[in-house]
């Protein structure tokens, strides 16, 4: 629990309106499960942001930040802290020539749509991707051939010191779904990108097919994290789940997929431990058959058992 002194001290930094108490974590993730927070507040800006970062580590307050929840799978327990959210309300986007400036908390889809409106090209495969800038940054989103790495020019973060660093390309450190702040106490409050001039209705074309490929490939009926694990060098995760024979396999409310056997879905009422429990029989199924260790893309954020 938080103290009523804790939520005073909060409340100063940023409008009470954007601080819950005891909030459930279904609601913030795109798997739909989780327990509660102790405390979740919206930020609104780079300032507030350091701010509320500066006290929680005066005190010792544990915390994380989140934005769209899209690569997160909470505990039933929820979490034992207080959620910075970086999401809607830190969302704009700024277009100049062929640079894109967006805040951290714009979605993917919307920056991609945003550079489509203004005819420049080379976000097309990010359209799909239901995360935000700042957590497309993080763990270098991509799809389709395309990857974040390729098109970003500067993330502006907070280090826990609150200060302002401004980070290059080359300082990110970009890997395969990896960057330097995934071992770095920073967060990503704005990503500038540098695109290039293209045909709108073209760009259009392009999004609209690559949509029409994730409807047929993958089920985005359901609530998932998207793909559940990293692709193992020289192998597909998918196919070799498929091949364990896990199509279809159910551990109470959540199910390998039978559209595309590298996502673990939420069929309805699956709790978080469903979804780590079937996580962990894939993982010891695939080293089994085919001694190959399947590492989650998945973030996981509470306790488990």
């Amino acid at each position: 629990m938080i103290s009523d002194a804790v939520i005073g001290a909060l409340k100063s930094f940023v409008r009470s309106e954007n601080i819950h108490t005891q909030e459930s974590m279904a609601a913030h993730t795109t798997f739909k499960v989780g327990g509660l927070a102790d405390c979740l507040v919206e930020l609104e800006n780079t300032e507030q942001l350091q701010k509320v970062q500066h006290y929680l580590n005066q005190i010792e307050m544990p915390y994380v930040v989140l934005g769209n929840g899209s690569n997160v799978l909470v505990s039933d327990e929820g979490y034992r802290g207080v959620v910075l959210q970086i999401g809607n309300r830190m969302n704009r986007i700024l277009v100049e020539g062929n640079y894109m400036i967006a805040q951290a908390g714009a979605l993917l889809s919307q920056v991609a749509r945003t550079a489509m409106e203004h005819g420049l090209t080379g976000m097309e495969f990010a359209s799909g991707i239901p995360g935000t800038v700042g957590g497309g940054v993080v763990m270098n989103a991509g799809a389709y051939g395309g990857e974040m790495s390729r098109i970003v020019t500067k993330v502006t973060v907070v280090n826990s010191e609150g200060e302002i660093l401004e980070l290059s390309n080359e300082t990110m450190e970009f890997g395969y779904r990896h960057s330097i702040i995934k071992s770095q106490p920073f967060v990503v409050t704005e990503v500038s990108f540098e695109l290039a001039p293209g045909n709108p209705e073209t760009i259009r074309a392009t999004m609209d097919e690559l949509a029409a490929k994730r409807r047929e490939k993958q089920p985005l009926e359901y609530p998932s994290a998207g793909s559940t694990f990293k692709r193992p060098e020289g192998h597909f995760a998918g196919e070799l789940i498929m091949k364990a024979g896990l199509r279809g396999f159910q551990i109470g409310g959540a199910r390998v997929s039978d559209k595309h056997c590298g996502f673990v879905i939420n069929t309805g009422d699956a709790t978080a431990a469903d979804v780590r429990n079937l996580i962990r029989e894939i993982q010891a199924r695939v080293k089994e058959k085919f001694q190959v260790d399947l590492e989650p893309e998945v973030i996981f954020l509470g306790k488990f058992s």
